[in-house]
């Protein structure tokens, strides 16, 4: 591989990671600003609950604890590991 393609791949890696990173750092946040009770009615706190809710669209309600702290947390703490886990591996593969 080319220095420039190499340059480009890790440049590539480096976009999938960072933006897994994001998506990670915005249902962590969600789930703090749910622990925390922040105000529902703040639009910052709608913000990140509807982007975190549609990212974690597909893990939302798997698990059905009694307490539904634990299912925002499992709910949304396996999406932020899964986007983490797989943007990572993903980004490691397109830098080699």
């Amino acid at each position: 591989m080319s220095p420039r393609n190499r340059n480009g791949a890790s440049q590539a890696g480096t976009a999938v990671a960072v933006v897994a990173d994001v998506m990670a750092l915005i249902l962590g946040l969600w789930i703090l600003m749910y622990l925390l009770d922040a105000n529902r009615a703040n639009e910052f706190v709608q913000f990140i609950h509807g982007a975190a809710r549609w990212l974690a669209g597909w893990s939302y309600d798997l698990f059905t604890f009694d307490e539904e702290w634990a299912r925002v947390v499992s709910g949304y703490g396996l999406a932020a590991l899964v986007y983490l886990f797989v943007g990572h591996a993903i980004a490691n593969r397109v830098r080699h």
